[in-house]
């Protein structure tokens, strides 16, 4: 049996996919199992032994240079790539217009979900079956129902995220245990404090923890400059890969992230990880794993330092 997950964006709703490749490998271990993502985003389907084939598509980008030759070069290279192989099924978890067009690319049978189901009904449309799954329910189990379906298995256990990753030795890490501050989002709304970073890692350092603060862009790496100068000991780290900041974070005795991509990454791993919500509703989307877990805040609702200190040290404890 051979199937293309599609599931292309963003960061954290791709992590939250990774659990549907291992739950298809339990039931039928010996299907070989190929991902279509964003290619900002497919160093994360690579983190799980189950992939086989990536396929990495740029439609964030063809959409901005759509009059440019070497985008539609581009859009035929892919579509290639897509139909090199016959799938058994092609389960598009995304349910957007977007991933139903590129579903449709491959050769094989198209399963997503219900008009009523998927994020965008119009997707339904261009599915040769459609299956129905609850809106009001964490994305994580959405994915996962979804796939059960199309393949008729039942569902059994927790999500297992399934992720590897090298025990990469960094030799700018502080010499005791650290905890990863995951302090960057797309959204300025989902940011936290930074004076409560400072509380946090103050605390931190008392009780013999280290910090390191990793950031991608250059205003990222600035705000991690600020917050890390101000803790004794504070690591603002150099740029990462992802595979590198997955080895990163599962290092640390734990981490406190934002509303991000990486902040899901972490609790994937198995890290115990609080994360803060300043502007979204965590209900359906905040971290889920088998390992210790807390969703802090909401909308308008920030977390204070010693709330999150105090989970923090339940789970160091």
């Amino acid at each position: 049996m051979r199937i293309l997950i599609v599931k292309t964006s963003s960061l954290g709703d791709v992590i939250h996919n990774l659990p549907v490749v291992s739950d298809i490998k339990s039931h039928f271990p010996d299907a070989v199992i190929d991902w279509c993502a964003e290619e900002s985003f497919a160093a994360i389907p690579r983190l799980h032994p189950g992939v086989q084939e990536i396929i990495p598509v740029a439609v964030r980008r063809w959409r901005k240079q759509l009059l440019k030759a070497a985008t539609w070069r581009n859009l035929a290279d892919a579509r290639r790539r897509l139909q090199a192989s016959s799938y058994d099924a092609i389960i598009d978890t995304q349910g957007l217009l977007k991933s139903a067009l590129l579903a449709c690319q491959a050769r094989g049978p198209v399963l997503g979900y219900a008009a009523e189901s998927a994020r965008e009904p119009a997707a339904a449309r261009f599915y040769d079956r459609r299956f129905r799954v609850a809106r009001d329910l964490h994305a994580v189990v959405r994915n996962r129902q979804l796939a059960a379906a199309a393949l008729g298995y039942t569902l059994q256990g927790d999500a297992d995220y399934g992720i590897e990753v090298a025990d990469t030795k960094f030799d700018w890490l502080p010499h005791r245990p650290y905890v990863v501050f995951l302090t960057a989002t797309s959204r300025d709304d989902k940011l936290w404090p930074e004076p409560n970073w400072l509380a946090l890692g103050l605390q931190l350092n008392s009780l013999g923890y280290g910090v390191v603060l990793p950031g991608g862009s250059s205003v990222e790496r600035e705000r991690a400059s600020r917050i890390a100068a101000g803790i004794p000991g504070g690591i603002s780290a150099p740029p990462m890969t992802i595979p590198a900041l997955a080895s990163l974070l599962a290092g640390g005795r734990a981490a406190v992230g934002v509303d991000t991509g990486l902040t899901h990454l972490a609790v994937a791993l198995k890290v115990p990880t609080i994360a803060l919500y300043t502007a979204t509703d965590p209900g359906l989307t905040g971290v889920l794993g088998a390992g210790f877990y807390r969703n802090l805040g909401g909308k308008n609702q920030i977390p204070s330092a010693a709330a999150v200190l105090a989970d923090l040290q339940l789970a160091l404890s």
